[in-house]
């Protein structure tokens, strides 16, 4: 039986799309501002023969970096502390946008500020106003840009009061050396409290335009996080799920533990999550429907991902073209009721 349906079946939420290179775009929350609904993260792209701890080089970094602009994947995320705090994500992106200038108003970019970084001093780290100013001088430095489109609070817990935080974000907007603000690892009472910093500053600039937080379809929203998809779908704030492929689970990669070796990334964590029985038995469901579909399970899972309400995008992450090929493809794909209906199943068995 065929359940794909009509690609625009998929963007039936209420946020508008639009797409680049046939990448649906779709907005983030209220803002003018879209991002192709299939991102690019770049948490272990990094320069491994410094001993930062990333698994991407230089080189494939470029490769993907090439053909994600090709395939519309334009929505890139990284973060000043990736790899060590070592910066060289930011680095990476950097050398890119300085080999290719006519593309960067092409990439919707993305990074983080508010952990240890650029120093070892207390004031190195957290969102009292020295460190928000200083993080994005250094962030700009290293990506070689004079702007960044979305800057994230990387966690939003920190002594400094909201509004000095807010506060400093507005500036930067001001100053164009950030263009729209976002937050991360939030819970629904942080995102109060940030609004309410907001509105007491009376500042339209610093809306929280999204909330990126950890989110798999095997474990949903963390918990320390858990209600923030329904808000952000209530508010018309977009929820941008970081790990939407749950550490590589649900590509398929683990459905024979025996299998599993050296280079794998949960076997290198020593994490045995992918032994479990009960995790095995919807993972084996889900393979089976994405067989039937006749795509990987990566797209599958990604696509109806991106139906959920208040979810506009998604930022796996790649270490190869072709992983990378694969997570895009989900950008285009559309699952009808009926087989949403049997994924939700799967997931419930």
């Amino acid at each position: 039986m065929d359940y794909l349906t009509p690609n625009e079946s998929l963007y039936g939420l209420p946020f508008d799309a639009a797409d680049f290179q046939g990448m649906p775009y779709r907005r983030l929350g209220r803002t003018g501002l879209r991002a192709s609904v299939v991102g690019l993260g770049t948490w272990k792209f990094g320069l491994p023969e410094t001993g930062d701890g990333s698994r991407v080089d230089e080189e494939t970094a470029f490769d993907i970096f090439d053909r994600a602009w090709e395939l519309g994947v334009t929505f890139w995320d990284t973060a000043n502390r990736y790899n060590e705090s070592s910066g060289n994500s930011e680095r990476l992106i950097g050398r890119w946008f300085a080999e290719n200038p006519e593309l960067r108003r092409d990439i919707v970019l993305a990074t983080k500020v508010r952990g240890l970084m650029d120093g070892r001093t207390p004031n190195h780290a957290g969102l009292s106003r020295q460190s928000i100013m200083d993080g994005v001088y250094a962030s700009l430095e290293r990506l070689q840009t004079d702007h960044i489109d979305l800057l994230y609070f990387h966690n939003v817990h920190d002594e400094a009061e909201a509004e000095e935080s807010i506060a400093a974000v507005d500036d930067l907007i001001r100053g164009d050396m950030v263009r729209y603000f976002a937050v991360s690892n939030c819970a629904p009472a942080d995102f109060d409290r940030l609004e309410e910093a907001r509105r007491l500053e009376g500042s339209i600039r610093t809306r929280i335009a999204a909330v990126q937080n950890g989110f798999d379809l095997l474990r949903g929203e963390h918990e320390a996080e858990r209600g923030m998809l329904a808000q952000c779908a209530a508010s018309g704030t977009s929820y941008i799920a970081w790990s939407p492929l749950a550490e590589g689970l649900l590509t398929g990669r683990y459905n024979a533990p025996q299998k599993v070796k050296k280079g794998d990334r949960l076997y290198d964590q020593k994490s045995a999550l992918y032994r479990d029985e009960g995790l095995q038995k919807k993972l084996a469901a889900l393979a089976e429907l994405a067989k039937s579909l006749g795509v990987s399970m990566t797209r599958m899972v990604l696509s109806y991902m991106l139906t959920l309400p208040g979810m506009t995008h998604v930022i796996p992450a790649a270490s190869t073209v072709a992983q990378l090929e694969d997570n895009a493809a989900a950008g285009k794909l559309a699952l009808s009721d009926e087989f949403r209906a049997r994924v939700r199943e799967a997931l419930e068995a």
